[in-house]
C-alpha cells in the first residue's frame, strides 16, 4: 500500500464542494452528501395565464359572462384591479417570468422577430434568469403546459436548437404549443422537446388537453416526489381567436348579447362600481374609432355580432370549466391549501377581428378583403372547427370596460389586466380590491420571496441584471398600504407611456408618423381609470415632466430604439426569405418562414420524386399551413391535385386521372401570370401541375402566396394537425414510396422563371 496522500478538504475538483475526505481506501474516507433542500412548508405555485382576456371579461371584474371557478378564486383570495401587464403577449411573459422590463431582456416584440438590437432579440437573455430555473435548482418539480411563444422561429424546428424552449428554460416538463396563436380543436401540439399529433378523439379541445396533462405532470411529481413542492404554468390558448368552444358552452348565451356593446358596457360599469373595481366616479370611455353605435347596426349586423359574443362568451365560460377541474384535482390531492394561485391576463383585449368581425382571422393576417357575406354566410360555423373567428372591435371594447382602445395599446384597455392570488394556508379571503399601482414584473419577485428563493446575481456562469419588480407580499394583509411602485414605463411597437407618482403620461402615436410629433396626454389615475379627461393643456410642465421622465426609462431600460413596425419588422431578419432550395423528407416538417420555405409573393416550384408508384398510392406530397389557409399538393383517385386555400376561398386544380407508374417525378410550378389582368388583390399567378418533365394541366390563380402567413409550417408527406382540403382527413399521410420532396424557391433577382424549373426537369 502507497503512503498516505492527504486530500483537502473538498476534494478532488469533480465536486469543488465536496466536504467529506478522500483517502486511499473507504475506511480511510469520510463520505459527504449535500445537504438535503428545505422540505416542508414550502408552497406549491400555480400560475394560470389567460390570453387576450380583458380587464372586464370576469365575471369577478363585472362580467356578465360566466366565471364561477374564476369568481371562487377572487372570493377566496384577493382581486387586483390596478394590475398592468405589457400590451403583447410574448412581452408579458417575458416580464412575468425574468421579473425583469420585456425590452431589458431582449422581447420588446413578439418573438417572432430579431431586429438586429439587443431589446429585440426575440429571445430572453440568460443573463435574466427566469423564476422557473430557480425554483428547479431550489428543489422545485417544474411543469409547464400551453402556450410559450418566447421561443425565436428560427429555432422552432425539431431539431432545435432549443436553449429557449420550456424545457431548458426552468421546466422539467413541457406540453402545449410553442407559438401565440393556435386553433384550438387541431393545436400544433409539442411534448418536451418532440412534436406530438392531436389526440384522436371527436369532442378534442386543447384547453381540455392542457389540463389533462397538467393532472397528468402533477400527479407523476405528487407520486414520485411528494416531498417536493411543484410549479406548474398553466397557458391556454384561451381567449385569444380563434373562438372556438363545445356549442353546450356557447347555447346557453343565445340572445344573451342582443342588446349590443353600448348597453353591455354600461351595464358592466354598474357591477364594476358597486363591486368597488372601479372608483364611484368613473366615467365610461367614448367609443373607440371604427366601433359604430350598436342602434345604427343593421338588422343583420346586429344578429352576426351578438352570435361573435355568443361564441366568446362560451368560450370564456369552457376555459372557467376546465380552471374548475385543476382546482378540484389539487383538493382531492389536498394539495390546495398550500398551493399559491395566480390568475392573470397578458394584455387587454384584442382588436384585431376589425369594424366587423371575421369567420377566418387569416384574411386579417393577410390582408385579405373579408366581405361582411361572408362571415353572415358563415353564422352556423361560429364556435366550430370550421371557422377561425373573432369578434368585432366593439366588442373587445365591452371586454376592456370602463377602459379605451385595446391589446398592443399604452392606454389602459392595452395594459390594464386583471390579477387574482388565492393561497388559502396564508392569506385571508378579503373582497376589497387591491388599489397599489403594480406591474407584471412584479409576479417573479412575489413568487420567489413566498417560496424562500433569492435571485442570484450570477447564473450558471452569466452574470445577472437585477430584478426590476418588487414583491407584491405586502398587499396581502392591508389593502391600503401605500404602494411600493412609483414608476413604470410602457412601450410596446411605438405606443408609449408612463406612470409615475399617481399620474399617467400617454404619447398619442399613429404608427408610421414621427415620434417627435406625438402629442403626450396626461392623465390622474386614482380618479380617472378609464383615462377621459385629459389633464396636459392644464399641466404642461407636470407632461413634460413624465415625458422627460420617459426617456430617461427607455434609456434605463434599453428600449432604444424605437420602432412602431408591426409585421412588416420581420423583413429584417429573416433568413428564409434568401434561401431558394429545400430538400424535405416525408413525415417531416418545418415551422415558420426563418425555417422553412417563405413561398409569399415568390414564384415557386416543388418536386416530389416517387419510387415504383402504383395507381393506389394516395396522399398529401407536400403542404403548407392548416385549415385556415395554405395550400397542398395530392395525390388522390390517381391524379394530381392543388387545392390553393387563400383563407377559406378554394381554388381547386386536377390532372386527369392515369399519372405514370413507376419511378416519377411529380411537380407544382406556381408563377406569375403576366397575361391576367391586374385584380385587386396581389399578383395574378398561374399553376402548372407536371409529372416527368410533362405539364399535365394548368390554370389561373387568385394571386400568389399572399405575405403574412409566414407563421404556418410547411409539411412533407402528412398534413397535420388540421386538413388544408376539404377533399381529405388530416393527416392523409402518403401510402407510397415517397423519396424526397425538393422545393426551389425564386430569387431576389427574379430568376430562374417557371419555364427554367420546366426546362431542367425535362432533361432529367
Amino acid at each position: 500500500m502507497p503512503e498516505q496522500i492527504s486530500q483537502p478538504a473538498g476534494g478532488y475538483q469533480l465536486e469543488p464542494h465536496f466536504d467529506g475526505v478522500i483517502g486511499n481506501t473507504v475506511p480511510e474516507s469520510t463520505p459527504w452528501w449535500p445537504p438535503a433542500r428545505q422540505r416542508g412548508e414550502r408552497p406549491n405555485v400555480v400560475v394560470i395565464v389567460l390570453d387576450d382576456v380583458g380587464f372586464a371579461q370576469l365575471g369577478c371584474y363585472g362580467s356578465s359572462i360566466r366565471t364561477p371557478a374564476i369568481d371562487q378564486l377572487a372570493a377566496r383570495g384577493l382581486r387586483y384591479n390596478n394590475f398592468h401587464v405589457a400590451a403583447l403577449c410574448s412581452p408579458t411573459r417575458a416580464s412575468l417570468l425574468s421579473g425583469r422590463n420585456h425590452h431589458s431582456v431582449g422581447m420588446g416584440f413578439l418573438s417572432a422577430f430579431d431586429t438586429g438590437f439587443p431589446n429585440y432579440r426575440a429571445e430572453i437573455s440568460p443573463a435574466a434568469a427566469l423564476f422557473p430555473e430557480l425554483l428547479r435548482d431550489a428543489g422545485y418539480g417544474t411543469y409547464a403546459c400551453g402556450k410559450w411563444h418566447l421561443t425565436p422561429p428560427g429555432q422552432m424546428s425539431p431539431a432545435g436548437p432549443f436553449r429557449s424552449w420550456p424545457t431548458q428554460r426552468g421546466f422539467d416538463r413541457y406540453y402545449g404549443f410553442l407559438w401565440g396563436e393556435d386553433d384550438q380543436y387541431t393545436p400544433e401540439l409539442w411534448y418536451d422537446q418532440h412534436h406530438v399529433e392531436v389526440p384522436d378523439r371527436p369532442d378534442y379541445h386543447v384547453s381540455e388537453d392542457l389540463i389533462d396533462h397538467s393532472q397528468e405532470f402533477l400527479s407523476d411529481h405528487l407520486t414520485a416526489r411528494p416531498q417536493d413542492p411543484f410549479l406548474l404554468y398553466l397557458a391556454f390558448g384561451a381567449c385569444h381567436a380563434p373562438h372556438q368552444a363545445p356549442a353546450e358552452y356557447i347555447a346557453p348565451y343565445d340572445g344573451a348579447f342582443d342588446h349590443g356593446w353600448d348597453v353591455e358596457r354600461e351595464r358592466i360599469l354598474e357591477r364594476q362600481i358597486e363591486a368597488g373595481i372601479v372608483p364611484p366616479e368613473t366615467d365610461l370611455a367614448p367609443r373607440n374609432p371604427g366601433v359604430a353605435p350598436w342602434a345604427s347596426l343593421s338588422a343583420e349586423q346586429r344578429r352576426l355580432y351578438a352570435r361573435m359574443q355568443e361564441t366568446f362568451a362560451g368560450f370564456m365560460t369552457h376555459t372557467d370549466a376546465q380552471i374548475a377541474r385543476l382546482i378540484a384535482f389539487l383538493e382531492r390531492r389536498s394539495v390546495l391549501d398550500n398551493t399559491i394561485v395566480m390568475l392573470l391576463s397578458d394584455n387587454g383585449a384584442s382588436g384585431e377581428g376589425g369594424e366587423h368581425g371575421t369567420a377566418n382571422e387569416y384574411r386579417w393576417f393577410l390582408q385579405l378583403p373579408d366581405p361582411l357575406e361572408d362571415s353572415i354566410a358563415a353564422y352556423g360555423d361560429l364556435g366550430t372547427p370550421r371557422a377561425h373567428n373573432h369578434y368585432p372591435t366593439g366588442w373587445a371594447q365591452a371586454g376592456n370596460t370602463p377602459l379605451k382602445y385595446y391589446k398592443r395599446h399604452a392606454y389602459a384597455g392595452g395594459v390594464r389586466a386583471p390579477l387574482i392570488i388565492q393561497w388559502p394556508a396564508q392569506i385571508s379571503p378579503d373582497p376589497t380590491p387591491r388599489r397599489q399601482f403594480h406591474h407584471v414584473i412584479d409576479v417573479a419577485p412575489t413568487v420567489l420571496e413566498l417560496c424562500g428563493v433569492t435571485a442570484p446575481e450570477s447564473y450558471r456562469g452569466v452574470v445577472q441584471q437585477a430584478v426590476h419588480g418588487s414583491s407584491l407580499r405586502y398587499t396581502f394583509e392591508n389593502p391600503e398600504a401605500p404602494s411600493t411602485r412609483a414608476v413604470q414605463y410602457f412601450e410596446t411597437a411605438g405606443f408609449r407611456g408612463i406612470y409615475a407618482d399617481g399620474y399617467k403620461a400617454i404619447a398619442a402615436h399613429t404608427p408610421g408618423q414621427d415620434f417627435n410629433q406625438d402629442r403626450w396626454e396626461l392623465y390622474r389615475m386614482s380618479d380617472d381609470v378609464s383615462e377621459c379627461h385629459d389633464l396636459a393643456a392644464q399641466n404642461p410642465d407636470l407632461t413634460e415632466r413624465l415625458h422627460r421622465r420617459w426617456w430617461r426609462e427607455a434609456q434605463r431600460y434599453g428600449v432604444l430604439p424605437l420602432d412602431d413596425r408591426m409585421q412588416t419588422r420581420m423583413a429584417a431578419n429573416n433568413p428564409g426569405a434568401n434561401r431558394t432550395a429545400y430538400r424535405m423528407l416525408p413525415g417531416t416538417r418545418l415551422m415558420h418562414g426563418t425555417v422553412g420555405p417563405t413561398f409569399a409573393a415568390r414564384e415557386f416550384r416543388i418536386r416530389a420524386t416517387i419510387e415504383g408508384r402504383q395507381p393506389t398510392d394516395q396522399g398529401v406530397l407536400l403542404c403548407w399551413g392548416r385549415r385556415a389557409a395554405g395550400f397542398s399538393l395530392f395525390v388522390q383517385d390517381d391524379a394530381l391535385t392543388l387545392d390553393f386555400n387563400l383563407a377559406g376561398d378554394h381554388t381547386v386544380i386536377s390532372t386527369p386521372a392515369g399519372l405514370p407508374l413507376g419511378d416519377v417525378v411529380l411537380e407544382l410550378v406556381v408563377s406569375r401570370d403576366t397575361n391576367a389582368i391586374p385584380g385587386p388583390t396581389d399578383v395574378a399567378a398561374r399553376a402548372q401541375l407536371a409529372a416527368n418533365g410533362r405539364v399535365l394541366t394548368e390554370a389561373s390563380l387568385p394571386q400568389l402566396v399572399p405575405r403574412g402567413m409566414g407563421t404556418l409550417s410547411t409539411q412533407c408527406g402528412m398534413n397535420s394537425p388540421s386538413a388544408i382540403s376539404d377533399r381529405y382527413q388530416a393527416p392523409f399521410r402518403y401510402t407510397g414510396a415517397l423519396q424526397e420532396v425538393v422545393i426551389d424557391l425564386e430569387p431576389a433577382d427574379g430568376a430562374p422563371t417557371h419555364a427554367d424549373w420546366l426546362a431542367a426537369l425535362a432533361t432529367q
